[in-house]
């Protein structure tokens, strides 16, 4: 076993990937490939398992970079692969195990390979190692060019056509990786591909027509989350010792090449992360989303966001317009079902976003659903845990509560929803409270952690955002949610005193020192009094919609009106600070009027008595509230901080309303995103993060 290191570096010098490698041209008959072909190894699946494998062949694979024009054995091996393919399916059907083990491998070793050409030369480059034929050495033809475009349509009739078996898994994850690897060009280069071979031959010509059937194939690979086989269903079982069994007639001569991979070392479980319960599902994911994300060509839409733009529920009768290419039926109770289950994951987290906000299908189903707690639950635990998550899934799960938090219908049913026992809340035990209450006590609380820890505009945008438009709709609030919304404007308060003093002082400094610059606390000072501004809007948006139905929100308002003093006579929120100071000041004279030492039973009591006869027309909507603003409604919340690409704006509506908008080019934030994901996240797959120039380690 502790050989084993020193024998992977012992690869370059094998005589069989030295022959593949060469400067020898082998024919797509020769008995060669049917002898690389016949290996077994347990696949490699941790970065550190993978990493020794790239750096194990990469001497080989360079050779062949070198060599090939001249040989054309990459050539020879992916034509080697088409014509097996031709026959995988009839395989699959008649259990023919042999077979397809050595189409799998066969594809594994194109897989490396593609992986280390993409890697180290250019696309015109890489195109020309596909155009080599043999009636003329080192000459290429315009002919001979589709064979990359034929190993692509063959990878997508494999995902879609292939029954998926336990014989047959393995291939399909492997077909699956192949294309995110070919896709990965992306990641070697700093700005966004608008133009590529993966716009060449993904979105026109013979890969086209396979377009909706690939999307619906990902998807439902990703719905039925299927795992792998058992170890004793694999294609070819492993020998106790941890040796491969190798069959047919080239047993005898590939054994010596492939041991190191068998006997620990790269096969190795000892270090591995822990597995995922389906690596197709995953993989089919990824692959979904970077197909998702790529930009359009300069004369074509993107097919593959088409397609998820349009598919619709298996229920639905009606037909598809002409106008809607790519279209396709799914089972939506199914797709909901796996998107609950599945928001652990960044990457499904994105697809629910991806859904939600370009698939108007698959929004108006969710809206109806009668069990929305199962899909929000989980996001809001995303929320919760934000130390946890990295800021991207944060933001997704943020976005996602904004998307449905546009819908009316969805605010008021979540105060409908009465949940029992939330164990990973543990700021307070929380024995029965509604969605809605535990919605906003979230939401609050990440703005709190926000102000404190990363202080990032963009979520302050969203949380505020999406604490508006349920505004109007505010429900029985619990005790404690109606707590926590004047406490964060409590913790506002106290921020604004501290930069109001200490620009009093910078002030009063700067008249004794004319060389000193002061702070821009101006700016700072608007920045606070902005977000003020905003928590005064949806307690007042609140408290003119639903003051009845809140009791709990006027004594949380009543027992701190203190807090509010200060703003009364402030020009900045004197028309906002009316409807507030008239609810203040008509229920304190109500309870002065009951008499002092008032229960907290009795205190609730005369609010609600007080909420019936309070007259409605005199608390009015400010006409602030009914002003339309832009995108960037809240541009200077916070300066200096990472760039927003992502923003809301103000629709024109009578209530406090939000709608989410992406910004211009939103695939600067998307593709990056994507590809971060796959880099952390994809089975058997490795990158050198030193080639990697699309993003930073830390973006992802």
């Amino acid at each position: 076993m502790g050989s084993n290191s020193s024998r992977i570096g012992d690869l370059p010098k094998n005589e069989y990937l030295k022959k593949l490698s060469g400067t020898e041209s082998v024919s797509e008959n020769d008995p060669f490939w049917n002898q690389l072909l016949s290996f077994s190894f347990p696949a490699p699946t941790s970065s550190t398992e993978l990493k020794l494998l790239e750096e194990a062949t990469v001497s080989v694979c360079r050779s062949l970079v070198v060599n090939n024009p001249r040989t054309g054995n990459l050539g020879a091996l992916i034509k080697v692969f088409l014509s097996r393919t031709k026959e995988l399916k009839l395989s699959a059907e008649c259990q023919n195990h042999i077979f397809i083990w050595q189409t799998h491998n066969a594809l594994f070793i194109i897989c490396c390979l593609l992986k280390v050409f993409i890697c180290e030369m250019s696309e015109e480059e890489l195109q020309l190692h596909f155009t080599y034929e043999e009636k003329s050495p080192g000459s290429y033809s315009s002919d001979a060019e589709d064979l990359l475009e034929e190993l692509l349509c063959c990878l997508m009739q494999l995902i879609t056509d292939i029954p998926l078996l336990d014989i047959t898994y393995e291939i399909s994850v492997e077909a699956v990786s192949t294309m995110v690897v070919f896709l990965s060009c992306q990641l070697f280069h700093k700005e966004v591909l608008r133009q590529s071979i993966s716009h060449k031959y993904l979105m026109r010509g013979r890969c086209l027509p396979y377009t909706s059937k690939l999307v619906k194939t990902l998807l439902y690979n990703f719905i039925r989350q299927e795992k792998p086989p058992p170890p004793g269903a694999h294609v070819l079982p492993q020998q106790s010792d941890g040796g491969g069994l190798l069959y047919g007639l080239a047993s005898g001569v590939a054994t010596g090449l492939w041991t190191v991979f068998t006997l620990g070392g790269v096969g190795s479980k000892a270090a591995a992360t822990p597995e995922l319960s389906s690596p197709l599902a995953n993989q089919s994911l990824l692959l979904l989303l970077v197909l998702a994300n790529l930009t359009d060509a300069a004369d074509t839409p993107n097919p593959y966001r088409q397609a998820i733009m349009s598919f619709k529920n298996t229920q639905d009768s009606s037909p598809f317009p002409s106008s809607i290419p790519h279209a396709f039926q799914i089972n939506f109770n199914s797709l909901y079902t796996a998107l609950c289950e599945q928001q652990t994951s960044d990457q499904a987290t994105l697809l629910l976003y991806t859904l939600l906000h370009q698939n108007s299908n698959v929004r108006t189903y969710m809206l109806a659903r009668t069990d929305m707690e199962n899909l929000v639950l989980p996001i809001l635990e995303i929320l919760y845990h934000v130390e946890e998550r990295n800021s991207h899934h944060v933001y997704m799960a943020l976005i996602i509560l904004l998307i449905l938090t546009e819908d009316d219908g969805f605010n008021r049913s979540i105060h409908e929803v009465i949940l029992k026992n939330i164990t990973w809340y543990s700021e307070r035990v929380l024995t029965e409270i509604s969605l809605g209450s535990l919605l906003i006590l979230v939401v609050i609380r990440t703005i709190q952690y926000n102000m404190t820890r990363t202080r990032d505009k963009y979520l302050h945008t969203n949380c505020l955002a999406a604490l508006a438009n349920m505004s109007a709709q505010f429900r029985s609030l619990h005790q404690y949610a109606a707590q926590r919304i004047i406490s964060l404007f409590s913790l506002l308060s106290k921020k604004h005193n501290k930069v109001l003093e200490q620009a009093t002082q910078s002030l009063r400094g700067s008249l004794s020192s004319n060389d000193v610059p002061l702070p821009d606390y101006a700016q700072d000072l608007n920045v606070i009094e902005e977000v003020i501004r905003m928590m005064l809007e949806i307690i007042n948006s609140c408290l003119t919609n639903s003051l009845h139905h809140n009791p709990n929100l006027v004594y949380a308002l009543l027992y701190k009106r203190d807090l509010f003093e200060q703003f009364r006579t402030h020009p900045s929120f004197q028309d906002i600070m009316q409807n507030i100071d008239l609810v203040i000041t008509f229920f304190s004279s109500r309870l002065l009027q009951a008499g002092a030492e008032l229960s907290v039973e009795r205190v609730l009591e005369i609010i609600k008595q007080g909420a019936v006869a309070l007259p409605k027309d005199r608390l009015k909507l400010s006409r602030l509230l009914r002003h339309t603003r832009g995108a960037h409604i809240f541009e200077n919340v916070y300066l200096n901080l990472q760039p927003c690409w992502l923003s809301v704006a103000r629709q024109k509506f009578p209530e406090l309303k939000f709608k989410y908008v992406e910004e211009e080019q939103p695939e600067e934030f998307f593709i990056p995103y994507v590809w971060s994901l796959v880099y952390n996240s994809a089975v058997g797959l490795y990158w050198n993060p030193q080639d990697i120039q699309l993003f930073t380690m830390d973006s992802d």
